[in-house]
């Protein structure tokens, strides 16, 4: 099928609120499964948002009519040979033709144009136009007239906006917010013509739609239908003035033809709408795949040189992504294996990998791979491995992965593996590593590998390792199946495996935590508003008043202001005690001494009282006291905070606290809204998880209270907002199971 060869809490930047080209009917390929959708079209009617404002659910936007529109005007339209336009002109010309849409040229210094009557401007278009492509260097003149004659959809191939600069950015947005007064939706600029290429009419099955942010990098997912992979749509989205990948996103997944999205991402416009977007999906059961660029602090800075768009901190859209199903690759060519597979996949029946070969060597390094990336190989039971034995000698392991020596594919032995493999309950996927063609045997054993899966409901994988690629059982045998999935490299094989099984094991019983976002503030949100102080760091007295308004457990303690007061308050807390100064400018108290722990005596107290004091005069930190709070002794220390992504708004981490968060940065961030589900796999992806459940005679942690505290936090930094653009609870202490978790230390910030 495919022929690719190949401890802090994190902060982020703070400033920011959160084609039917060759298009054919619906077609059911045997074996392969029928994409769900839900209706589609223009979302109509009141917009449902949460308490922050911000919308639940993504409009789809009615985009038929730009990709198959019935009528375009090419405004700069050209014949002139040597000139640009002339071959973009061209281009169109034979595009509108293939999809059956009448073509006006617009050109005041031109009659005709390649035979076609050419009018001197939109004003004198002969009908109303769906689609106007802009071949002119500035395209903001042309948009007011546009919108007086009620044209749909515009595309902007010209560069020299954002991309470029501040200049450029302006440029931009004096472009958008012509856009958004004219009311037609507009693609680019700084966009190509992949949206009106030839796309192949002969292929049939579940299609893979394609969104890139640079035209080139699509180039090896298009090339698929060499392959025999179908291709439906090309939303090649440039600098998203207007139109971007979220419209497309949720447009795709709403389409009965598209089995998969592929996306090449440089920059997100704007985080929420991108999660709206991948949550439609997630709910249409729609596969998305994606390159996001931006890992490294390079690869961030060169993205945004080109589309001049922010690429968010990469931890962050990682973690969105994961919450929402989207399938992150690094490269082109597991792009377009992973999303070529997904598309035309059947549901798996288990999760079980055999893998099977004509040498030990190979499958065991194979399994060592696909083992090492979470794939699952079961061991074949006893029974199974007799009837294997009948055909395979007994000196050669069969428990899978399993081994036939060689010769047995070469006869009718080689069908009959096959099939029992396959007949196994626990396999879900077979796996056949072919490393190099050793005609006839190879040939035989690529059609037996067709023949087997075109009687089977599971998923069976080749990879043909030969570097030529010309081979007969290769080019026609395998790529020649729909129901074979064939890679070039063992990598590539198995992230596609892992990227099918993580879909539809996240797909089934999807539900979207958008349903249960908060509509309304909560009382603890009224309580919480009036502690904030705009433009101020609280102290940690005032943020442990936040803490509690939401229910979230801190130590007794008192606020004091003199020694006397500090001896009252430790009787009344109980003895031992911690001693901290406070105040509104403390982030860090223990580097500059402002903490006594394990005070036991009145006098301890009192000479602990007199030297934060003393510390506080000396190092000019203004205090608005001292706080006497209990002593928790025994726990896992945790860190719970919130910080404000740029493109998402907020977002809560969650890891091993106390000095082990900067020393070690075991953290995990989470994007809201999420629910309990969401909570816990937060904290199974920390390398220290196991601390939670106890080590080294230690008992198990308050799991439960501590997955509340996140979703407190995260209901917290949903209804506060824009209020609150920093909150750091380190450490919180979670008790033994079954006694709760407190937080003995926190710091808020309020912009």
């Amino acid at each position: 099928m495919l022929g690719s060869t190949h401890g802090t809490l994190t902060t982020h930047s703070r400033p920011a609120r959160v084609v039917a080209c060759g298009e054919q009917p619906p077609h059911t390929v045997h074996g392969m499964s029928e994409p769900h959708r839900d209706s589609g079209g223009q979302s109509a009617g009141p917009v449902d948002r949460d308490v922050s404002g911000r919308p639940l659910h993504a409009p789809v936007p009615d985009l038929d009519r730009f990709f198959r529109p019935e009528s375009v005007a090419v405004i700069g339209a050209s014949d002139r040979e040597g000139r640009p336009n002339t071959g973009i002109t061209r281009q169109l010309i034979a595009w509108a033709e293939r999809v059956g849409a009448r073509l006006h040229p617009v050109n005041p210094g031109r009659t005709q144009v390649f035979g076609l009557p050419c009018h001197a401007s939109v004003a004198a278009l002969p009908e109303p136009v769906d689609l106007a492509v802009l071949l002119v260097g500035d395209p903001l003149p042309v948009i007011e007239q546009l919108a007086e004659a009620k044209v749909k959809f515009a595309v902007a191939f010209a560069s020299g906006f954002a991309e470029t600069g501040e200049r450029g950015a302006a440029a931009q947005e004096r472009l958008a917010e012509a856009v958004a007064r004219s009311g037609l939706r507009l693609l680019g600029p700084n966009t190509n013509l992949n949206a009106f290429e030839k796309f192949r009419t002969d292929l049939d099955g579940p299609a893979i739609a394609l969104i890139t942010q640079s035209g080139h990098q699509g180039r090896p997912v298009f090339s698929l239908q060499e392959l025999g992979i179908r291709l439906s749509h090309w939303a090649p989205t440039g600098n998203e003035a207007d139109l971007e990948t979220a419209d497309f996103l949720s447009y795709f997944a709403t389409r009965p033809e598209v089995g998969a999205i592929a996306a090449y991402v440089e920059g997100l416009k704007d985080g929420r709408s991108f999660l709206l977007a991948a949550d439609r999906a997630a709910r249409n059961k729609v596969p998305v795949v994606a390159v996001k660029v931006g890992r490294t602090e390079t690869g961030a800075r060169t993205a945004a040189s080109h589309t001049g768009k922010l690429t968010g901190a990469d931890e962050v859209v990682d973690a969105a992504m994961r919450q929402f199903g989207v399938i992150r690759v690094d490269g082109l060519d597991e792009l377009q294996d992973t999303a070529a597979l997904l598309a035309r996949a059947r549901k798996p029946t288990a999760e079980g990998v055999a893998v099977y070969s004509i040498s030990g060597g190979t499958g065991a390094h194979f399994s060592d791979l696909a083992t090492a990336a979470g794939l699952r190989l079961p061991t074949l039971g006893a029974a199974k491995q007799a009837e294997l034995h009948q055909w395979i000698p007994e000196y050669l392991h069969v428990a899978n992965p399993v081994d036939n020596g060689g010769h047995p594919v070469g006869d009718w032995r080689g069908r009959k593996i096959l099939d029992a493999i396959l007949a196994d309950p626990s396999i879900g996927i077979l796996i056949c590593p072919i490393t190099g063609p050793f005609p006839p045997m190879s040939d035989k054993l690529a059609q037996d590998l067709v023949d087997a899966a075109e009687q089977t409901d599971k998923l069976v994988c080749v990879v043909w390792g030969s570097p030529v690629g010309t081979e007969d059982a290769y080019r026609r045998t395998l790529l020649g199946s729909s129901r074979v999935a064939t890679f070039r490299t063992f990598a590539n094989c198995i992230t596609a495996v892992r990227g099918y099984l993580d879909h539809h094991r996240f797909v089934t019983g999807y539900r979207s935590p958008f349903d249960d976002a908060p509509r309304v503030l909560s009382p603890s949100a009224r309580k919480a508003q009036a502690l904030m102080r705009p433009g101020q760091q609280l102290s940690e007295h005032a943020a442990k008043q936040l803490l509690r308004a939401y229910g979230i457990r801190v130590p007794r303690e008192q606020l004091v202001t003199s020694a006397a007061a500090a001896v009252r308050a430790a009787s009344l807390v109980g003895y031992p005690v911690v001693m901290k100064a406070s105040g509104p400018q403390l982030a860090h108290k223990t580097e500059l001494g402002l903490v006594k722990v394990q005070l036991t005596s009145a006098s301890q107290v009192r000479d602990a009282y007199r030297e934060l004091t003393d510390i506080a005069r000396y190092e000019d930190v203004p205090l608005d006291g001292v706080l006497v709070c209990q002593m928790i002794e025994r726990g896992v220390e945790m860190v719970v905070g919130v910080t404000r992504d740029s493109l998402f708004g907020p977002t809560v981490t969650v890891g091993l606290g106390g000095v082990l968060v900067e020393v070690l940065r075991d953290v995990v961030v989470g994007v809201p809204p999420f629910g309990e589900d969401q909570a816990r796999a937060m904290l199974d992806e920390l390398r220290g998880r196991a601390l939670l459940d106890g080590v080294r005679g230690a008992p198990p942690a308050d799991l439960d209270a501590l997955v509340e505290v996140v979703l407190r936090v995260q209901r917290m930094a949903l209804e506060l907002g824009d209020d609150l653009s920093e909150l750091d609870i380190n450490p919180l202490v979670v008790l033994p199971r079954g006694q709760g978790a407190v937080a003995l230390d926190a710091l808020a910030v309020c912009p």
